[in-house]
């Protein structure tokens, strides 16, 4: 077979060093580590909040335009371009692919930490009361739904039109070339895209790390054997097999049959709890949540605390936007490559379902853990004290009947999301360490998946062993949950450049769109020839 890439150096050598780096220092001065990753994102939190919700509050605003503009017709590919996927593969991979573990651990632990330590910008709420459990599932609601999609959905219309419009390189830094033209291919296009893989693989490793812990956490509660770093570290080498086993078998086929069955367990499993974790509550909560979240939506979405010195903004509502932020641009990649060949409408409204799916989620299983939390005298948040936020859902399902196929059944499904998540992302990063004359419709070579995935692997393994508690009190598992905190700052930039990007694509598209407009789009030819001498 042809050879039809090679090396990345200008990627590869830098990522290379710089998780050599991070292994290195995690394991001999995890307290320097993590102090340095705390002034870093404080950092980015005390100047720049205000840009997170304002980029966060615009990629809403563009998106709204844009299913209702005159370009929602237009297709990512261009007329001949073909979907890859049926309309139900295509939401299941979205779904799978943009929740990772979020949604599974968060619809619990959160509404349930909301409920006893209540959010702050709307007054004062006694712990356990009606107004904190309302407003802790509202708040939740927001922070899980419609504004994190919207993040990545964003740059997932900006990387489509520049890699399969414009026909440029399948890089994260082709968003670039509306604004710089071609210098954006030379120096440019190295240090967007090796801040753009530094924020994916360290995201990774961070997704990794806490999907070991809870898994591990789940075995503990349900088969009694110790939770210990041994256990994790064997967990985390089974999820580190399987991806690569499913990153091996491809993109298009490895995801979309795990993304299938998962989507369908997801189903499942909100039925059941619907039907047997207290109906009429749920519905009942669910509305009242709804309706709060749709009426403080502005105030909670701009709330900074800034007067009252509040870090609850800080911690919560504007450190997710910092996330997506930082997921987004890999994210973008991931949507592009699998909503090629739909309309633009289409792409948002598909892109966007996941959001919905999510905020269902939140409802039913966040209102039935309010119920029984309230009922129950505060079961699952002592459990959490005791035994650590992830064991929240397995105290949840403590509560329901079929207990234990629940939770073996979550375990599964946990473990499937992870995989599936980390199969995109790995996918991506190897994308990006290579030169490519077809990267944006065929996979990277397997060999680079392969290396990738142990290399971001490594780092979790890391954390995961590292796990004590250093005589700063420095924890290595929160060291590696705030890895991607570092590169969130440069991801915020790129999403700035990528709304004037859209803008300018959009405004001159017989200049730009050589899928719809060949005879007179000027997108140099040297830029294709380049990649092609590369190769």
């Amino acid at each position: 077979m042809e050879k039809n890439y090679s090396i990345r150096k200008a990627v590869l050598i830098p990522m290379v060093s710089v998780f050599l780096g991070i292994i290195f220092v995690g394991v001999t001065n995890p307290s320097g580590f993590f102090k340095a990753e705390q002034a870093i994102s404080g950092f980015g939190y005390d100047w720049f909040a205000w840009l997170y919700i304002l980029v966060t509050l615009t990629s809403m605003a563009v998106l709204i335009w844009l299913m209702f503009s005159k370009f929602a017709n237009v297709k990512i590919g261009g007329e001949d371009c073909e979907p890859i996927y049926t309309r139900f593969q295509w939401f299941a991979v979205c779904l799978c692919g943009i929740i990772g573990t979020g949604m599974v651990i968060w619809g619990i632990a959160e509404p349930i930490t909301f409920l006893w330590e209540p959010v702050t910008g709307f007054g004062a709420f006694e712990p356990g009361s009606a107004e904190a459990a309302k407003y802790g599932l509202a708040t939740a609601l927001i922070h899980w739904g419609v504004p994190s999609i919207a993040l990545y959905t964003i740059m997932g219309v900006i990387i489509g039109f520049v890699v399969y419009n414009m026909r440029l390189p399948f890089r994260i830094s082709s968003i670039m070339y509306p604004i710089f033209g071609k210098k954006s291919m030379g120096r440019i296009s190295d240090i967007v895209d090796n801040f753009s893989f530094f924020s994916i693989s360290v995201s990774v490793a961070a997704i990794l790390a806490v999907a070991a812990t809870t898994i591990g956490a789940g075995i503990s509660i349900f088969f009694g054997i110790e939770s210990s770093n041994l256990l994790r570290g064997a967990i985390l080498l089974v999820l580190v097999i399987s991806f690569i086993a499913s990153s091996y078998s491809g993109l298009l086929k490895g995801i979309r049959i795990l993304s299938d069955i998962n989507t369908k367990i997801f189903i499942g499993l909100i039925a059941f709890v619907f039907v047997f974790g207290g109906t009429k509550f749920i519905l009942s909560m669910s509305t009242e949540a709804l309706g709060l979240s749709a009426q403080t939506f502005f105030q909670r979405m701009t709330y900074l605390g800034t007067v009252e010195g509040d870090k609850f903004p800080m911690w919560w509502t504007v450190i997710y936007w910092v996330w997506m932020v930082v997921y987004g641009p890999m994210m973008g990649l991931f949507l592009a490559k699998i909503g090629r060949g739909r309309t633009l409408r289409e792409f948002i409204a598909v892109n966007m379902l996941p959001a919905a799916f999510i905020m269902l989620w939140f409802c039913v299983f966040g209102s039935s853990a309010i119920n029984m939390e309230l009922t129950n005298g505060g079961k699952i948040y002592a459990t959490m004290g005791s035994s650590g936020l992830e064991a929240a859902v397995f105290a949840f399902f403590d509560q329901l009947p079929l207990t234990n196929v629940l939770g073996v059944g979550f375990i599964f499904i946990l473990s499937i999301s992870v995989i599936t998540c980390v199969d995109g992302l790995t996918s991506t990063v190897s994308t990006l360490s290579v030169n490519s004359k077809d990267g944006s419709t065929a996979e990277p070579p397997t060999v680079m998946k392969i290396f990738w995935g142990v290399v971001m692997a490594s780092v979790a393994f890391v954390s995961i062993f590292a796990n004590t508690t250093s005589v700063d009190g420095i924890n290595m598992l929160n060291a590696a949950k705030m890895l991607p905190m570092i590169g969130a700052l440069p991801m915020l930039f790129l999403y700035v450049f990528g709304f004037i990007a859209l803008y300018k694509f959009l405004a001159n598209r017989e200049k730009y769109d050589v899928a719809y407009f060949p005879e007179t789009a000027i997108i140099e030819k040297e830029l294709i020839q380049q990649i092609e001498e590369l190769v």
